[in-house]
């Protein structure tokens, strides 16, 4: 996230040269687009919520440590792992919360965090998974953006710019706001009162702007919607 002045700033269009300080990798879906593989294969910083450390090495990966109650891994890969593997017993936070928590403390200053793998499988994981994302913003100060195989998350508060492209499906999810409003959508964004009105909007242009009161949520999908 790039700032362009003191009152807005860009989220720019995630591409294969999307680089982020760290990486946090779940036990969802593994992906198969060339975004998320790319942003995973290129960091430096990858830590794999408890059962993800296994398919991050199957996949070539060297993830610096493995954060989670350690219950989905075979022996052979926590033998394999050593000091890298950190167990976290307690369970009124989920693993991608614990994995969160010790990328902060252990690299403090970390501003961004890309989650990938934390949708699919069951419905409720990856509902819940979605909404930490405001969590995070709200109680680490991050930006953090999730990343699946059809496009991205991020949460933003305030006026800001997105990086879009005309027909990209844009979708924003009101979280906290009174007042919201928007330039660049085929249809005009207002204060969303319900979790689903914001979605399914359509850029028009190669950047659009949303200036709200509040925190938000927005989606942007890497095709262009077919017709």
């Amino acid at each position: 996230m790039e700032k362009d002045d003191e009152a807005m700033s860009h989220y720019p269009l995630l591409s294969t040269d999307s680089r982020f300080p760290a990486v946090i990798l779940a036990d969802g879906d593994y992906p198969t687009h060339s975004v998320p593989l790319s942003v995973l294969s290129s960091s430096s910083c990858l830590v794999c919520c408890d059962g993800a450390g296994a398919k991050a090495i199957a996949h070539g990966l060297s993830p610096i440590a493995v954060v989670g109650d350690g219950d989905s891994l075979p022996i052979s890969v926590r033998d394999t792992l050593g000091d890298r593997l950190h167990i976290v017993t307690e369970q009124k936070f989920n693993d991608l919360t614990k994995a969160t928590r010790y990328v902060m403390e252990q690299l403090g200053g970390v501003s961004s965090i890309a989650y990938i793998a934390a949708t699919g499988k069951r419905e409720d994981h990856t509902l819940a998974n979605i909404s930490l994302m405001a969590y995070y913003e709200r109680t680490f100060g991050l930006s953090p953006v999730m990343i699946t195989d059809y496009g991205y998350f991020a949460v933003a508060r305030g006026r800001n710019s997105f990086g879009t492209f005309p027909g990209q499906q844009v979708s924003i999810f009101n979280i906290s706001c009174k007042r919201i409003s928007g330039e660049g959508f085929r249809w005009q964004p207002y204060t969303y009162t319900m979790f689903w009105e914001g979605t399914l909007n359509e850029a028009t242009r190669n950047i659009v702007t949303i200036d709200a009161d509040g925190v938000y949520m927005v989606y942007r999908t890497f095709d262009k919607k077919n017709v």
